[in-house]
């Protein structure tokens, strides 16, 4: 928006946007601790900063854009990290965040033993600072920043800091991670980004957004819509045979563009808007797309990562496997973005 368009009108820069801390109290998320970001342009938005700052509640105008599972917003839960313990404290939401040391299923080994996609989503943040916009001033950028610490006594100890910034006038969520490495040994590393999308976002004939060489995530079984020939870029009805853990997965080798930037997301042409997200290829090299349209849980992710949910066993025997020196970093760059203008969206289609 030009100055002139509110200069002299606002009195406060809340009147347009702006961060909001609260705590849950009510639910099984009682005494969580969040924070309503509202960008302004009908953008907002819930990250929850006792889940890693993960966000769940997302909307643009009066559509919602996540998938909120069942089990709705939790406190967390440290010990949640054994066998399939993750699924009864998935949120879902807009984004779940996946690692830091594992990524896939549960699993058991001389290195020890891992649950559902890791710990990281079930730790608390400790906030660091939270920046208000103030047009007035000329500033228009808001960000929260906090640090999660997946920490034990004689390691692995890493710390995830996280930036979730905006700026008003723009309906665009950004997401800085820098991962660090607090011991005195090197940890293994791996991280996704389970972004989950939902209705009205995601409905009949909405169009499923990724360029790349693909393949089904269980080749040797039977897929049904993973399949050469298949439309899998449309979101059908709901369907019978994904009840309880029906879901197909088709594990993706995103392709960049000139600049070495990945970009895919969602179009409902119903609703007239498209959700972009856009990654680095060089940070997240890999990305998942899970297919789950179950009645009442009728769901698609679009998931970044540094490698596919194979877990880190198979990342150890295929010798991809990330390792972190003591104080060694690596950081990770996500956005996404609304797009409503025809333009904007054919771009994005072409892409």
């Amino acid at each position: 928006m030009t100055p002139t368009t509110w200069h002299n009108k606002l009195s406060h820069p809340a009147q347009w946007g702006g961060i909001e801390t609260a705590v849950l109290d009510n639910g099984a998320g009682r005494g969580t601790r969040i924070a309503w970001i509202n960008t302004g342009t009908g953008l907002r938005y819930k990250v929850v900063i006792d889940r890693a700052m993960d966000i769940a509640d997302a909307f643009y105008n009066q559509h919602g854009l996540a998938w909120i599972s069942q089990v709705g917003i939790t406190s967390p839960q440290p010990f949640s990290d054994q066998g399939i313990d993750w699924l009864r404290t998935f949120t879902g939401g807009l984004l779940t965040t996946c690692g830091l040391t594992h990524v896939g299923g549960p699993e058991s080994d001389e290195y020890g033993q891992r649950g559902l996609h890791g710990e990281i989503s079930n730790l608390p943040a400790e906030i660091e600072s939270i920046l208000q916009p103030d047009p007035a001033r000329g500033k228009f950028d808001m960000s929260i920043t906090g640090i999660i610490r997946q920490t034990r006594v004689f390691g692995p100890s890493l710390d995830l800091r996280r930036t979730i910034s905006g700026t008003l006038g723009q309906p665009i969520i950004r997401i800085q991670d820098e991962v660090i490495n607090r011991a005195n040994t090197a940890a293994p590393h791996m991280l996704l980004y389970h972004f989950n999308f939902g209705w009205p976002l995601v409905d009949e004939g909405t169009d499923i957004v990724w360029q790349g060489d693909w393949r089904p995530r269980h080749p040797d079984q039977e897929n049904k819509i993973f399949v050469e020939g298949n439309d899998f870029r449309k979101c059908p009805a709901p369907l019978d045979d994904h009840s309880g853990f029906g879901e197909e997965v088709a594990i993706i080798d995103p392709t960049p563009d000139a600049d070495g930037r990945c970009t895919a997301g969602l179009y409902n042409d119903n609703l007239g808007f498209a959700l972009a997200l856009r990654f680095r290829k060089e940070q997240l090299p890999w990305l998942t797309n899970w297919q789950h349209w179950g009645k009442g849980e009728y769901v698609t992710g679009i998931e970044p990562g540094t490698h596919p949910p194979i877990g880190q066993a198979a990342a150890r025997q295929q010798k991809t496997l990330l390792f972190l020196e003591p104080g060694e970093s690596r950081t990770y760059e996500v956005e996404i973005e609304i797009l409503s203008k025809e333009d904007a969206i054919q771009s994005f289609l072409r892409k």
